[in-house]
């Protein structure tokens, strides 16, 4: 027998080889994440604690007239708070397409079921990214073939659970905030996203196909798949996202209407708004606190503490073509509809 040949032997140098991407995966994510989100939410979190603020808000709704000066000043504002993050979003949504291995995130989050969407929200908790910086992995999972549920939970569970922005939340809003934020969130990223799976019937339960272990176009090396992955996505997404993010900024000083007086109108508007404006992560705090300062309902407050990280039109336009059309209009009128319901429930609880 040819030395090495041996099944066994085989076999381990098999997973050591596939092993070895996903720990370096593992170890980019992790480093990048310590220095882009952890780290700086430590120190946040102590200074929310203390000061019980984590800042100003970041809109400007005392100028209402759009401008490319108001555009240029919020995108700037914005760009700056979240382009590290964005960054790593892209690295780490490229290198779950080529580093990773496809049946082991096959067997993971293939499955259009509970548990595989559980995993998926259960992994979006140490990521804590805003929607658009959650987007490009959440496409680099679908395209790895994971479920409808499962990479719509990673997508809606960054934001929407994002430990360290309930933590700042309790601080600086109140428990009964944290508290509303944490139920509805849990509703979007597990039943929501495990309901999206019922608008993809078409797509073929995992344990029904082979578990691809060889698959066209990863002869190449890894560093090369890598490239053209993180090519492909800074190539089609990103101006998109760059246009809309400016669009959106430019007529942000009257998209907030602070003088709406309290009641189910301003509560459907603000929730509505919410889900089509974009904002860094955390950033929904300071801007509730701003607009309870005008004297602006609970209601439409507890419609945006929902709405205004669970997505944004950036966002959705970053996945649009990784998921079933009916997938994206179903979430967008989930997000809407349980932004609704949690201004109904925030005008009588908090």
């Amino acid at each position: 027998m040819i030395p090495g040949s041996h099944p066994v032997i085989q076999n381990r140098k098999s997973v050591l080889k596939a092993l070895v991407p996903v720990l370096v995966f593992l170890l980019l994510a992790v480093s990048g994440l310590f220095y882009v989100k952890w780290w700086p939410y430590y120190h946040k979190a102590l200074f929310a604690a203390e000061q019980h603020t984590i800042g100003g808000s970041i809109l400007n709704v005392e100028n209402t007239l759009a401008s490319l000066s108001a555009a240029s000043q919020y995108a700037i504002s914005y760009f700056k708070s979240v382009w590290k993050a964005a960054v790593l979003g892209i690295l780490l949504g490229s290198l779950v397409q080529a580093v990773l291995p496809a049946d082991w995130l096959y067997r993971l989050f293939g499955k259009p079921d509970l548990k595989s969407t559980f995993l998926g929200g259960a992994v979006a908790l140490p990521g804590m990214m805003c929607s658009c910086c959650a987007a490009p992995i959440a496409a680099g999972l679908r395209e790895r073939k994971a479920s409808v549920g499962a990479s719509l939970a990673f997508w809606l569970g960054n934001p929407v659970l994002n430990p360290a922005v309930l933590i700042f939340m309790t601080f600086v809003l109140s428990w009964k905030f944290t508290i509303l934020r944490l139920v509805f969130g849990v509703i979007l990223t597990f039943g929501v996203s495990y309901l999206a799976n019922r608008f993809a019937k078409h797509e073929t339960a995992a344990d029904e196909v082979p578990l691809p272990h060889t698959e066209s176009g990863e002869t190449a090396s890894i560093f090369v798949r890598w490239m053209k992955s993180a090519a492909a996505i800074t190539i089609h997404a990103v101006p998109a996202y760059v246009i809309s993010v400016f669009v959106l900024s430019a007529i942000h000083s009257f998209m907030f209407p602070v003088w709406l007086e309290a009641g189910i109108l301003a509560v459907i508007v603000f929730a509505v708004i919410g889900a089509l404006f974009v904002i860094p992560t955390a950033a929904e705090i300071p801007i509730i606190q701003s607009f309870l300062s005008f004297g602006m309902g609970t209601g439409p407050a507890a419609a945006l503490l929902v709405t205004l990280p669970a997505l944004s039109l950036p966002s959705i336009l970053l996945v649009y073509k990784s998921f079933p059309r009916k997938v994206i209009w179903f979430v967008f009128a989930s997000v809407v509809g349980i932004g609704i319901l949690s201004g109904l429930i925030g005008s009588f609880v908090l």
